[in-house]
């Protein structure tokens, strides 16, 4: 089975334990104002690869992931407009003990029957989702991505009630994505979810910009500087705070 494939990673550090073989889908539905890979969007398109060249690919690096407690990651894009072609992959991939990783916004996430069927099988191969949750406040959400948040906290859900182990992680946008009351609201959300196994904090950058401009897009956020260092130190303050309180009770 053959994949839309934007482009591959080979010695990645950033997107889940170890060192991580970091494939890019092509094709998403979400708009966010701060992507930085705005190339991936279209739908249908990017390079076709199969499951056995990539698997041919990564082999040749398992002895780096594996000294490292590393492993593959699918991020995008949106990975799970393709779940069929993942769960080929992943079912390769733990033929050879692979760690896999799935990194998510949950935007095509639906509870349409062939969808969760096709889920849940893939989730049998996946150790880990790298869950990106952009914003917990709805209208602000639309704002930011084009796209209301409902199915997207109902997809964390389904992996809290399954047990699949997930990193969440927060893009820190200030003025859009800062605020203490969302951030307290988004700390209280992942309080209710029993499968969190840490929070990150991802620091805003303006990396992407030429990729808009080169697309003819204009980029929205073109005024807004990077956080601070202690602006980044309050928002994982504020989310694990009140993520843990929430735990306790």
């Amino acid at each position: 089975m053959d994949g839309n494939i934007h482009s591959i990673e080979s010695f990645g550090t950033v997107d889940g334990p170890g060192i991580r073989y970091v494939i890019f889908t092509q094709g998403c539905l979400l708009r966010c104002q701060f992507c930085h890979n705005a190339d991936t969007w279209e739908i249908g398109t990017g390079k076709q690869m199969s499951v056995a060249e990539i698997i041919d690919d990564l082999t040749s690096y398992l002895p780096f992931i594996e000294a490292s407690g590393g492993g593959i990651t699918v991020t995008g894009g949106e990975p799970l407009l393709q779940v069929p072609f993942l769960i080929e992959l992943f079912k390769e991939c733990k033929k050879l003990g692979i760690h896999t990783t799935i990194d998510s916004s949950g935007g095509c996430f639906s509870h349409a029957k062939l969808f969760t069927e096709q889920l849940e099988e893939l989730l049998q191969y996946t150790d880990l989702i790298m869950l990106d949750l952009k914003h917990i406040n709805r209208k602000k959400h639309i704002q930011l991505t084009g796209m209301a948040n409902d199915h997207i906290l109902e997809f964390a859900k389904f992996l809290s009630h399954r047990n699949i182990p997930i990193w969440v992680r927060h893009v820190l946008v200030p003025t859009v994505t800062n605020d203490p009351e969302d951030l307290k609201q988004l700390g209280e959300f992942i309080g209710t979810l029993n499968n969190v196994k840490k929070i990150e904090i991802l620091h805003y950058h303006k990396l992407g910009v030429y990729k808009w401009e080169s697309l003819g897009y204009d980029y929205p956020l073109k005024d807004v500087e990077p956080p601070t260092e202690a602006e980044v130190k309050f928002a994982y303050q504020m989310l694990s705070a009140h993520w843990k309180a929430a735990e306790r009770h």
